[in-house]
């Protein structure tokens, strides 16, 4: 077995005054896929080198160097995307062209090539990490920081972001809201069962990203308002997103905002209010039919943006559509018998005709769903659950405040962890070079 010698050279530049060890540590991660791109180039090359020579000897005369690709080749990897260019030879005897790297090297699944590696012994692991510890605390061996530890670090850094900022100057003109279930526990790990979690978001208009403006733990609705008015400027507010939700027309609707109920969930909740009737399945066949022809809720993002702006006659039609296809439907259910889904079809269909009557009024869309806030609560709730099976209200609502930053605040997020571990000046690197040499 041939032994390969890389040397590799990083030249860097060091603070004289502000450095601490997270400062090393954190400029090192930075870096981490600069310098393992120069040395994985360097391995790409010395192995390219002897591939050739192999082949010069194994057929002397037969191969020709004929430069390099003219495109890099893109490989993916756990430090990102690695680009080389591989040297092309040409086959006299057949007069093709190849590429003794792909040739000499076996290219398989990052996984297979890990099971391949421990069985043969063969392969190179280098893994270089930032460990976030306290500027007072190195480890140089053993496992990470106790529970207790980790504990005082996220009580200190969650602390010191509970609170949520005035924003009465951003004029934001739409807010969605939604809730969810979480376990939760009292003193002493009492269980105090589920409770529900509640998240507002807020948009500037058609166009704007829906940004986070608060979140509650078992908390009315009527306190929440409460608190969204102080917190931002809630008589600017026009339109209220929600998947109709009890209790939060009446507590967050105000005079001249709109609702506009999800398309998504209106059309998956019609079948469970008909259930709630005692309505069997081929029962509800023919008002899940009727249901199924108003065409507001066939409609998506990519039709509506095959829509042209001024065919105001398209839309008067759609609208049009759409209130007859819920007044039929509206006319055959007996209040009598079927009091829920009747009250439920009359609300939908009230809150449904916004998203048509604001384009009328505007020509601009609102969102046809409540997406924006589904795919924010995903992702909290999945970590809250992957992190702890129970949670105290307090701990919940701390845990937020840094998930706050860390999943939509990323640029905030690195400056905290930058301010918290006091890195004031870090190691930065200005060139990484690598020689390597078969001995």
């Amino acid at each position: 077995m041939d032994k390969l010698k890389i040397t590799l050279v990083l030249n860097c530049r060091v603070p004289e005054q502000g450095l601490t060890v997270n400062g090393i540590l954190l400029g090192l991660e930075e870096q981490t896929p600069v310098i393992l791109n120069t040395l994985l180039e360097s391995m790409f090359k010395a192995l390219e080198e002897r591939i050739v020579n192999r082949l010069f000897k194994k057929d002397p005369g037969r191969y020709v160097l004929n430069g390099y690709q003219p495109n890099a080749r893109k490989l993916i990897t756990h430090f990102g995307a690695f680009r080389y260019r591989m040297v092309q030879m040409i086959d006299k005897k057949t007069g093709k062209t190849l590429i003794p790297l792909a040739r000499g090297l076996k290219l398989v699944p990052y996984k297979q090539y890990q099971a391949e590696a421990l069985e043969s012994g063969i392969g190179l692991a280098i893994h270089l990490s930032f460990a976030r510890a306290s500027s007072e605390v190195v480890r140089i061996r053993g496992q990470g920081p106790s529970k207790s530890t980790t504990y005082r670090w996220f009580s200190g850094l969650s602390g010191s972001q509970g609170r949520w900022p005035c924003m009465t100057q951003i004029p934001y003109r739409f807010l969605m809201v939604d809730g969810t279930k979480v376990k939760l526990q009292g003193r002493r790990g009492k269980d105090l069962g589920h409770k529900e979690m509640r998240w507002a978001l807020a948009s500037q208009g058609p166009g704007h990203r829906f940004e986070p403006v608060g979140f509650w733990i078992d908390t009315e609705w009527s306190e929440i308002r409460t608190e969204l008015e102080q917190r931002l400027d809630y008589k600017r507010l026009e339109v209220l997103f929600s998947d109709g939700g009890s209790g939060i027309e009446d507590n967050l609707l105000s005079e001249g905002m709109r609702q506009q109920r999800c398309l998504w969930h209106g059309k998956r909740d019609f079948p469970f209010i008909l259930y709630m009737e005692d309505l069997k399945k081929a029962e509800q066949q023919p008002f899940k039919s009727l249901f199924g022809q108003i065409p507001i809720f066939d409609l998506t993002k990519e039709r509506l943006e095959r829509i042209d702006p001024a065919d105001k006659q398209t839309i008067d039609e759609l609208a049009h559509n759409t209130r007859q296809g819920f007044e039929q439907l509206l006319n055959v259910l007996d209040a009598q018998k079927y009091p829920k889904a009747k009250a439920y079809l009359t609300n939908l269909y009230h809150h449904t005709m916004t998203f048509l009557d604001y384009w009328l009024h505007t020509k601009q869309w609102v969102p046809l769903n409540t997406n924006a806030i589904e795919t924010a609560f995903s992702r909290i709730t999945n970590r809250i659950k992957n992190m702890g099976r129970r949670w105290s209200d307090q701990g919940l609502l701390r845990w937020l405040m840094l998930a706050l930053k860390k999943i939509f605040q990323p640029e905030l997020w690195t400056q905290l962890w930058k301010q918290y571990l006091n890195i004031n000046r870090k190691i930065e690197l200005i060139a990484s070079t690598a020689k390597y040499a078969w001995i």
